[in-house]
C-alpha cells in the first residue's frame, strides 16, 4: 500500500478520533467512581491503547509534515503532541502505581509522588495546547474553502483549549476546579481536527 500524503493525512485523522475516544471513555469512567458508581477503570488496557496510538500519530504527522506543501505549522503541532502525550502516558503507566505505594508507605515520598502527578499535567496540557494550535490552524484552513459552521467551531474550541490548558500550567490545575474545561475542550478540539482534517486530505 502506497502512503500518499492525503492517505497519510485520513490515517492522522483516524489516530485523532480514536485518541478523543479513549479520552473520553477514560473520562467517564472516571466521572462514574466520582459519582460513587462500582466502576474498574481498565488503565493499563486504555492509557497502553493510547500509548500506540500517539506513537503511530507522531510517526503519521511527523510523515504529513515532510510531505505538506501547506499548512506545516498545524501538521508540527499535530506531531510534537504526539510525542509529548507518548510521555504522559508512559509516567502515567509506569511512575504513578510505583510512586503512590511509596508515599503510603514513607510520608517522606508525598512530595516527589505529587512532583510526578504535576510533570504528567504539566506535559499533559503542553500537548493539548499544541492540539488546540493545530485546531486553530485546520480550523482556519476550513473557513477559507467554504467550511464556516465546522472551521469556525474548530478554531473556536482550539482557541479555548490553547488559552485554557495555558492557564492550567500556570496554575498548576484546572482554571474552573471541578469542571475540566482545559481537558473537555481538548478532547473536543482534537475531535473537531480530525473531521477537518479529512476535508483537507480530500482537497489534496
Amino acid at each position: 500500500m502506497e502512503f500518499t500524503h492525503q492517505r497519510t493525512v485520513q490515517i492522522v485523522a483516524g489516530l485523532l478520533i480514536l485518541a478523543a475516544i479513549t479520552q473520553a471513555t477514560y473520562t467517564g469512567f472516571y466521572v462514574a467512581r466520582e459519582y460513587g458508581m462500582e466502576v474498574e477503570v481498565p488503565r493499563q488496557f486504555l492509557w497502553g491503547t493510547e500509548g500506540l496510538i500517539f506513537t503511530l500519530l507522531a510517526a503519521f504527522a511527523g510523515s504529513a509534515l515532510v510531505e505538506a506543501k501547506r499548512h506545516t505549522l498545524g501538521f508540527s503541532a499535530i506531531a510534537m503532541s504526539a510525542a509529548l502525550n507518548v510521555v504522559q502516558v508512559g509516567v502515567g503507566l509506569t511512575m504513578f502505581g510505583p510512586f503512590r505505594e511509596a508515599a503510603n508507605s514513607v510520608e517522606a515520598f508525598a512530595p516527589a509522588a505529587s512532583a510526578v502527578v504535576a510533570f504528567s499535567f504539566m506535559v499533559y496540557n503542553s500537548a493539548k495546547i499544541l492540539l488546540g494550535l493545530a485546531a486553530i490552524v485546520f480550523g482556519m484552513v476550513k473557513l477559507s474553502t467554504g467550511g464556516k459552521v465546522l472551521g469556525g467551531a474548530t478554531a473556536a474550541v482550539g482557541a479555548i483549549a490553547l488559552v485554557s490548558n495555558t492557564m492550567s500550567m500556570a496554575v498548576g490545575r484546572d482554571v474552573l476546579g471541578e469542571i475540566p474545561l482545559a481537558g473537555g475542550s481538548g478532547v473536543l478540539a482534537t475531535l473537531l481536527l480530525a473531521v477537518c482534517l479529512l476535508g483537507v486530505a480530500k482537497q489534496g
